[in-house]
């Protein structure tokens, strides 16, 4: 469609849909009427309060004021997942943000790490990882150059909130309805209008779709098709609940494994995010739910929300004149809190390819391609929390131990065991993050690279140790997360 995109509707608001409004508004609201259409009727998921880096990068990028922001979320800084029983039971690890060791131009440092283990030489691979150290002993502290890596818990809702007043101030508006019908153009197939339950009609040029698992337009209007990927995700349905803190937050999630799933616990600083992931074919609602309540901490502030999901993927993200954003675009459990970015991925890579002369089909197809290879990525590693386990206490467990699994996950688990090498493809969003679950969950490589032996004992001893020491003192100079925060946010200007 050679038509210029000047009016863009989003249907749905939420955190997709005030994320969309926001850096529509904010990076190209000079040239665009944005519309953005919700009813109070309906209400989000809103669970979703854990995030990785790349948020830290989409505020930025909008100009948000960090200190601000955390103050409105009620947010608390994150410096990785604690799994809790994912390997066996009893065996822990922490996944951190950022990098392990020193790597060279040959070979990453598990291959230093390995030989040093070999002889007695290393310590645990997170002693070697900033981010993890810091997280274990509850410290953080803002360093040059990016030099620590974090993201945030926050409460998702009032992010959406904050949201909504920087996109219309920013020249958004809002258009309070319940969508009843989307009009499809009878030859072009493209959507013209949306329908409201009042009677309004709302027109645009293109439609954002963030209504969430409805995908009224994505799929309800246009009939993309879904492919699922329960065979190799089996958990299907989550129970979540909110409690007063009962401590001090910590710098980390906790995700604690049981015999048909898992559980999260997010601290905020004046509550705690909790919720339990798992199998309806192996552990119905009822038990669910009191699985969950028996193992939270803390005044209940909430009732228990059920949620039923599918995950997968829409076959096109982007699909004529329409763009899936959040849970409309497919879904993943948010085991690795991937939620959020991938609702800032696609709305930053529908920036770079914006219409604004007219839709071009090769600019679709190169969206939805990269949009796909990245969700497959995040869909692989989240995979192999279930696969590479040693845990055969359960049914469920002893089911993703033997489950076939896709190629791609295969092929990456073989050659980390057979070699030690971790390769990133093309810009997928996982690096250090892959040899930190692997190692975590029990997988330990064969072999180390050759390059390694050309080092004397003494001398990888004393690149180990510098390494070690180097993190050590780094740690040793940050303040404690809640000092930090305190700190850091006292002065906060209140919202726009």
């Amino acid at each position: 469609m050679k038509k210029p995109i000047r009016k863009v509707v989003i249907a749905g608001g939420g955190t997709a849909g005030w994320m969309t409004a926001a850096a529509l508004a904010k990076l190209m609201g000079k040239n665009l009427d944005i519309t953005l259409v919700e009813s109070e009727q309906i209400g989000t998921i809103g669970v979703g309060e854990a995030t990785i880096p790349t948020l830290v990068f989409f505020n930025r990028l909008l100009g948000i004021d960090e200190a601000e922001f955390l103050a409105a979320t009620q947010g608390t800084y994150k410096l990785g997942i604690r799994f809790e029983n994912w390997r066996d039971v009893g065996k822990d690890y922490l996944h951190a943000f950022g990098v392990t060791g020193k790597d060279c131009w040959a070979c990453g440092f598990q291959h230093f790490w390995l030989k040093g283990r070999e002889l007695g030489l290393a310590s645990d691979f997170g002693d070697y990882c900033l981010e993890r150290r810091a997280a274990e002993t509850h410290k953080f502290s803002h360093l040059p150059n990016n030099g620590l890596n974090y993201a945030f818990h926050i409460d998702a809702s009032r992010y959406a909130k904050y949201l909504r007043g920087f996109a219309e101030h920013f020249g958004a508006r809002r258009v309070e309805g319940k969508i009843n019908r989307v009009a499809v153009h009878p030859d072009s197939g493209y959507i013209q209008s949306l329908t409201l339950d009042n009677g309004q009609t709302v027109e645009g040029d293109f439609f954002i779709d963030c209504t969430g698992m409805r995908a009224l337009l994505i799929e309800k209007a246009l009939h993309t098709g879904y492919e699922s990927w329960t065979h190799w995700l089996p958990c299907d349905s989550a129970v979540a609940v909110q409690t007063a803190k009962v401590q001090e937050p910590i710098p980390y999630t906790r995700s604690i494994a049981h015999d048909t799933g898992w559980q999260w616990r997010i601290p905020l600083q004046t509550r705690v995010g909790n919720g339990y992931v798992y199998a309806s074919s192996f552990e119905d609602d009822v038990h669910a739910r009191e699985r969950l309540l028996g193992n939270i901490e803390g005044e209940q502030l909430t009732d228990p929300l059920l949620i039923k999901f599918q995950t997968g993927r829409r076959r096109k993200q982007w699909h004529k004149n329409c763009l899936a954003v959040g849970l409309s675009s497919g879904f993943l459990e948010p085991l690795e809190s991937t939620s959020i970015h991938l609702i800032q991925q696609n709305i930053v890579r529908f920036l770079r390819f914006f219409p604004q002369q007219g839709i071009l089909d090769s600019e679709v197809d190169e969206f939805n391609r990269q949009a796909d290879f990245e969700m497959e990525r995040i869909r692989d590693f989240i995979i192999l929390h279930y696969k590479v386990t040693e845990r055969t206490d359960s049914e469920f467990w002893r089911h993703c131990r033997n489950m076939a699994i896709p190629d791609t996950l295969a092929n990456k688990i073989d050659v980390f065991r057979e070699t030690g090498h971790v390769f990133r493809e093309g810009s997928e969003l996982f690096v250090d993050s892959w040899q930190q679950v692997m190692l975590g969950q029990g997988l330990t490589p064969e072999r180390y690279h050759p390059l390694v032996d050309t080092m004397s004992q003494q001398e990888l001893a004393d690149f180990l140790s510098q390494v070690k020491a180097q993190v050590d003192q780094t740690v040793d100079k940050l303040q404690s997360h809640n000092a930090y925060l305190a700190q850091f946010t006292a002065n906060a200007k209140p919202p726009m």
